[in-house]
């Protein structure tokens, strides 16, 4: 095959301008659409787990972002009250190079645009804002296209841009994605509980509390993590479903008192941003449609608990990467797109989505009777008094990062040199249906002794 010539790229948020960046510095033209005139400043996911860690050193800003950002060490289970059911201290992996980072979606974005166009903008890269994709299509297999609205000062224009692959990087409302198969269509449920994702300045650490604490409560559920070194905290809530944006907001105070440790007063902490939204589990029919190619959320969504989302669409954008580059050199024909749909599909459905659900499903459980009934937490309790446990769940890993956002063993490399058949879902199966086995004994055992 021909090498490639031009990939367009639809929405110019972190996958996209990732893709992008990786695209770029091996050679291959990109050109990034964004209908907006700016990053999206919503509270949005911070933490990127190691396979998408190992996607952004690849890029060559994983250094650059730990340095801005942070890594995370501990994480815990606690009851309303605070009181602690179980936890785990990663600081283990501190040697690792591709362990968590935390820094805010929209930073991450800015660095990504910096590094594009600095390094490769005019020659490889060119990113155009305030272009809306109205249309999206292909003529038989040869290219694919766009058609793009652009406000000017003279009114708005149209033009059709084409190329040899558009990609769909443009969010849960993709309108590449619905160009292929319509305003609606995108399988899968919204979950009636809904949440209200608040950045907020509070001195948790008064209370002696980890980097990331979920706490468990049918109604009363939520979750506080650190996201910045200036003390800011990702606050994430549940909420009732029903209620209005105003009403969601005027809500709020009543619910950091009722819920937050030190029940404090709004003139005691900082909210500098608050969203409320919907969650949800889809995945599009198809993430390729002969040369038109979804990732990331434009493909799929999960709940944002344990951070599936943002690390599912960063491998996308890796694996695609890997594929694309293997056609540009020669190295793989186009079929190889279709492994790229299977894989990450399958990935989806056997793991970020059971996991995201289970992550979720966990915090609305009794708080006084799941440290005795959880399986994860059961194991998450052994580590701290069985010395070689302990050791064999953090060799396992996966276990561990599948619960909370990471699962290396999952999600990494599967398309890495443009390999076709990843045995990567195997293993990690086999590592949870034993790790799963222990522990049933493990709890087994304990019943008999109690």
């Amino acid at each position: 095959m021909p090498p490639i010539t031009l990939t367009i790229i639809v929405g110019a948020g972190p996958s996209g301008l990732l893709l992008a960046l990786l695209l770029a510095r091996a050679g291959i033209r990109v050109l990034v659409l964004e209908q907006n005139h700016s990053l999206d400043p919503s509270p949005r996911a911070t933490h990127f787990a190691p396979p998408a860690v190992y996607e952004l050193r690849r890029a060559g800003v994983a250094d650059r972002l730990r340095k801005e950002g942070f890594t995370p060490r501990t994480v815990c289970w606690r009851k309303p009250d605070g009181a602690y059911i179980a936890g785990l201290d990663g600081s283990v992996h501190d040697g690792d190079r591709e362990r968590m980072i935390c820094l805010s979606l929209q930073r991450v974005g800015e660095v990504l645009y910096e590094e594009l166009v600095g390094a490769c903008g005019g020659r490889t890269a060119v990113v155009r804002y305030g272009c809306r994709v109205v249309a999206v299509g292909q003529d038989k297999g040869r290219e694919a296209w766009v058609d793009v609205e652009v406000a000017g000062e003279t009114g708005k224009t149209r033009e059709r841009i084409a190329g040899d692959y558009v990609v769909g990087c443009d969010g849960a409302n993709s309108q590449v994605r619905r160009a292929l198969f319509g305003e609606r269509n995108f399988p899968g449920r919204t979950w009636d509980e809904q949440i209200v994702a608040t950045n907020t300045y509070y001195d948790f650490d008064r209370f002696g509390w980890e980097d990331s604490n979920f706490i468990v409560h049918p109604e009363d559920y939520y979750m506080a993590a650190r996201i910045s070194k200036d003390g800011m905290w990702r606050v994430t809530y549940g909420e009732a479903s029903g209620l209005s944006r105003d009403e969601l907001l005027a809500r709020q105070p009543g619910k950091f008192e009722k819920m937050l440790p030190g029940n404090p007063k709004p003139h005691q902490y900082k909210v500098v941003s608050i969203s409320p939204y919907r969650i949800h589990q889809r995945m599009a029919e198809k993430m390729r449609v002969g040369r038109i190619l979804l990732a990331a959320d434009a493909a799929h969504l999960v709940n944002p608990f344990g951070g599936m989302g943002l690390m599912g669409g960063i491998v996308d954008v890796g694996g695609l990467y890997d594929c694309l580059v293997g056609i540009h050199e020669g190295k793989a024909d186009e079929t190889i797109l279709d492994k790229y749909n299977d894989v990450r599909q399958q990935k989806w459905r056997d793991f970020s989505d059971p996991i995201s659900c289970e992550n979720l499903r966990r915090l609305w459980k009794d708080p006084e009777t799941i440290g005795d009934e959880d399986e994860f937490l059961l194991a998450l309790k052994r580590t701290a008094v069985d010395p070689e446990f302990s050791d064999e769940f953090q060799k396992v890993g996966g276990v561990l990062s599948a619960a909370v956002g990471g699962a290396d063993q999952v999600f990494c490399r599967e398309f890495t040199p443009f390999s076709m058949i990843s045995p990567s879902t195997t293993r990690m199966k086999g590592l949870w249906r034993t790790c799963r086995e222990q522990m049933q004994r493990w709890m087994w055992a304990r019943q008999r002794t109690t």
